[in-house]
């Protein structure tokens, strides 16, 4: 029978000394491969990482070819259904994240409530995610240059951003919450000011037409019918990767209790606002079969912004888009090799990568392994869901009261069952379109080659470790916890304006 362990935790020494609170003291020595990391976050750089931090070339830029694949209408559909399954998986991320806030997070979580098998591929499988999302920002950043001049080549581009993301990662994380604070509100405000445009352009305000609806009626709503659809998964899932980022930041926010759930819970807002409304607004002022959009064969790769500002005349406002989105990519790179250097710093120190990757240096910063990530970069929803269900199942069978969970997934079990349904069903159905006539072997491989390596690295280490599924009885659902900090309780906004306000920035 599993011991339990007080809610209050504050009356047991060795168990705070040790989980509770892992900021070194000044009188231990320092040891680069157990320094823990900072906790130097606070509640406003959580806001602005949880949306800013993910806007990068991969919503301004990769969504033209998004609405290539699918039309207006389909991109709609398709960042829809996405976005309603990483809400519910947000929910259950913000129940574990709030109550137990490490920089491991569901990889950890993995290895504590279902098996240290699925953590150890979880682990590598999410990092290569970030590490490739890294290289495709490098080669997203010198495109979008390159649509002014191409005196400079584009390896050169590459290179001199690679030594700028590798330089504000290793500042520390206090100044990486503080400089993406920044070029995230940057964003947002472009963002928004993009949309009044918009409104403008459409209405024939601005630019030399009206434009309206016209496109959804010539070419049409949907390229490709539903097989485009399909298509734009991959694209949306991939666009969304990122909004999981707050479960990572909240292992050095200073009051997880309080930055967590404001986060968590406007993500409803943000995925309505910022994704679901960029692709509307692209959908009604861009035709699907634009030359200019960035497809296969496009010879530039301008964003639909850049595009849309052009075609309405506003030549100089289509250069400022572009600027922005070269601060996009910093921003982004920033938070990709923040989320991939924690992740690795989590496997090393847990016997599943290098031991070399788990040092740190005074200032708190993994070094090796971002340095390691950066040199690289030259499945993660699923786990979330499954492991939030085997823990409320080990609350229950550790006698512990759900009531004493400061933040609750909404609507469980029915939201986290349906995400979790849902991310199946995906994985198998975002590459259809390979099997249909001629049968397509190059889209096979690219849409299902994860599947049997992700599981080859489960059984493979598995049959290594020897590990076991763990039993509800013996899950560790103590570790990671934090005293309640004074003042920690979330106030309520109860003007209009202050909601208004907590949407944009928290």
């Amino acid at each position: 029978m599993a011991s339990k362990i007080p809610l209050d935790l504050k009356n047991e020494t060795n168990y705070e000394s040790r989980f509770l609170d892992d900021v070194a003291s000044p009188t231990e020595p320092f040891t680069a491969y157990s320094a823990p990391l900072h906790r130097r976050l606070k509640s406003r750089h959580l806001q602005m990482i949880a949306i800013g931090g993910i806007i990068g070339p991969g919503l301004l830029v990769g969504s033209g070819n998004a609405l290539h694949l699918a039309g207006p209408g389909g991109i709609l559909i398709s960042f829809s259904l996405v976005g309603i399954i990483v809400f519910f998986v947000m929910q259950s991320l913000g129940e574990l994240a709030t109550l137990i806030p490490v920089t491991g997070s569901f990889t950890e979580y993995a290895q504590r409530f279902v098996d240290d098998s699925l953590s150890f591929a979880l682990g590598w499988a999410y990092w290569y995610l970030w590490v490739t999302v890294l290289a495709n920002e490098y080669n997203a950043v010198s495109l979008v240059i390159l649509y002014w001049t191409d005196v400079v080549p584009q390896w050169a581009w590459i290179l001199i951003f690679w030594f700028i993301f590798l330089s504000f990662s290793m500042l520390g994380v206090l100044a990486y919450g503080e400089v993406e604070f920044w070029l995230s509100f940057v964003k947002i405000i472009s963002i928004s000011v993009f949309f009044i445009v918009a409104i403008f352009i459409s209405a024939g305000c601005i630019g030399p037409q009206k434009i309206g609806f016209k496109y959804w009626h010539d070419p049409g709503a949907f390229a490709d019918s539903i097989n485009g659809v399909a298509k734009t998964f991959v694209i949306a899932g991939t666009l969304y990767a990122g909004t999981e980022m707050v479960g990572i930041t909240s292992g050095e926010a200073d009051n997880p209790r309080r930055a967590v759930p404001r986060a968590i819970r406007q993500v409803f807002w943000r995925i309505l606002i910022f994704y679901v409304g960029m692709m509307f607004f692209i959908g009604i002022l861009l035709p699907y079969n634009s030359p200019r959009l960035l497809a296969p064969g496009s010879k530039t790769a301008a964003s639909p912004l850049t595009i849309t500002l052009d075609e309405a005349g506003i030549a100089p406002a289509a250069s400022l888009i572009n600027a922005l989105i070269v601060i996009a990519v910093i921003s982004a790179g920033n938070s990709s090799l923040y989320v991939s250097s924690r992740t690795m710093l989590f496997m090393a120190r847990n016997g599943k990568a290098p031991k070399i990757l788990g040092r740190t240096n005074k200032a708190g910063v993994p070094w090796v392994a971002l340095l390691f990530s950066n040199l690289i970069a030259c499945i993660a929803f699923l786990s979330v869901s499954s492991s939030a269900v085997r823990f409320r199942n080990g609350m229950r069978a550790q006698c512990q009261s759900l009531d004493t969970l400061p933040f609750k997934a909404m609507w469980y079990p029915y939201g986290t069952y349906a995400a979790l349904a849902a991310n199946i069903f995906l994985i198998f159905f975002q590459g259809y379109t390979a099997f249909l006539t001629p049968f397509s072997a190059t889209d096979f491989v690219t849409n299902y080659i994860l599947l049997p390596v992700f599981v080859l690295l489960v059984l493979g280490y598995k049959y290594w470790k020897r590990t076991k599924w763990v039993r509800l009885e013996d899950m560790d659902i103590w570790s990671g916890r934090r005293a309640e900090l004074e003042g920690g309780e979330l106030e309520k906004s109860g003007r209009l304006w202050r909601r208004a306000r907590d949407v944009v920035i928290g």
